[in-house]
């Protein structure tokens, strides 16, 4: 029997396993991921970016671990001989409308302790010559990284303190007993004390699975990329992000420099007709289904079908995709642009329609089950695990509550 077992081969359930191998040395932790590798879904298909911890509402816990999160990584990449990169984050206003959000994010940053600079034109102009807008917000401390490096170390580690990683797995059944958690696969089961799961899209699924009551159920919102052409590469060294909708979880198209020396554009976020599949048009009848049974999604979409008409445009028409990054940065033109691969984020809507915008996990006994980690979930990876560590610890009945949301 396992002291530990964690379901999901993401940084959260990485940085998970090391956090419990520091809390608990000499125990005996198995982690199960059902592809072939790591990071293979959310972790490997982001932004690459460091985040600082501006958006979020003071007091929240994405404030608060965000933040955290910022300094633990690059004090993680630094330990472990990984690239990294504070270039600071450019959050440009092009309209008055936007400008009048820009300075409520401004008073958002004070009262999270996030370190800006609030710039006119000309001071937008003198740091990016490139960047166009009436204002913006100068965020010195955000940086870039490869996610799937730092999974890449935080793995070595664990196999050298003698953690068993078991890929090419699918959990097809968990059961909670009075003194263990059991956990099939086609070809093998395992127990363990005390189980957490870090399954990411497959999240809401898992949860039932281990006979959970859940009230949310996961969305997919593909987030579709475009590289810029190698010629261009270096017509930002900023990260350059629109001023985003306060009524929505993301933030708009980016310019963002990648850690290997490419450039992006991107991400929209796009209706998933398929939880892990990235080609464009992908279809699997059981997301469908899945989503499209739950009342909460058509709720979602009655409050945000203006947003999901013009992100659905944005996804089908190349040109109006390409617009709005021009509103920011006119020198991008169409030819310009490469196709990137699509990533796909998680995103819990509860039965009412809301989205659930901070962390959400859910605790029995045995068991803690990560069911909502949005963006800034890799950066603030290390502090959330430190987090269930600490809970696990003191054998609660919930993290704060049986659900977390701020």
């Amino acid at each position: 029997m396992y002291d530990f077992c964690i379901v999901g081969g993401g940084i959260i359930g990485l940085a998970t396993a090391c956090e419990l191998f520091n809390d608990n040395p000499g125990s005996s932790i198995l982690l199960i991921e059902k592809e072939p590798g790591l990071a293979v879904h959310q972790t490997g298909h982001n932004s690459g970016v460091i985040h600082s911890g501006i958006y979020y509402r003071p007091g929240s816990l994405k404030a608060e671990l965000c933040k955290s999160g910022a300094e633990a990584t690059k004090r993680f990449c630094h330990d472990n001989g990984i690239a990294f990169e504070t270039r600071g984050k450019l959050i440009v206003a092009t309209d008055e409308r936007q400008l009048m959000r820009m300075h409520a994010l401004a008073s958002t940053a004070g009262k999270n302790g996030i370190e800006i600079e609030v710039l006119d034109a000309s001071g937008i102009a003198e740091r990016e010559p490139n960047i166009s807008g009436v204002g913006a917000i100068l965020v010195p401390s955000a940086g870039i990284v490869n996610y799937v490096a730092i999974c890449d170390a935080m793995a070595d580690m664990l196999r050298d303190a003698g953690c068993d990683i078991v890929l090419g797995s699918a959990v097809e059944a968990i059961r909670e007993e009075a003194n263990c958690v059991v956990i099939e696969s086609a070809s093998q089961t395992w127990t363990a004390r005390q189980l957490i799961a870090c399954a990411g899209l497959q999240a809401d699924r898992l949860a039932k699975l281990a006979g959970l009551k859940i009230d949310h159920q996961i969305v997919p919102f593909r987030g579709e990329y475009y590289d810029v052409v190698p010629a261009k590469r270096g017509l930002v060294h900023h990260m350059i992000y629109p001023v985003p909708d306060p009524d929505l979880p993301f933030l708009g198209i980016h310019l963002t420099p990648m850690i290997d020396g490419s450039l992006t554009i991107g991400p929209n976020a796009v209706i998933g007709f398929a939880r892990e599949d990235y080609p464009k048009f992908s279809i699997d009848p059981r997301d469908v289904l899945a989503f499209s049974t739950f009342p909460g999604f058509w709720r979602l979409v009655a409050r945000n079908w203006r947003s999901a008409l013009s992100e659905a445009r944005n996804s089908l028409f190349k040109a109006a995709y390409l617009a709005e990054c021009r509103k920011y940065c006119p020198a991008i033109e169409m030819s310009d642009l490469i196709p990137r691969t699509a990533g796909i984020r998680a995103q819990a809507v509860l039965r009412d329609g809301t989205l659930v915008q901070d962390f959400l996990f859910l605790r029995t006994a045995r068991m803690l089950h990560v069911c909502n980690a949005p963006s800034p979930a890799a950066t603030s990876a290390i502090p959330i695990a430190r987090r269930i560590v600490a809970q696990l610890r003191s054998n609660s009945t919930g993290i704060e509550g049986r659900r977390h949301v701020h």
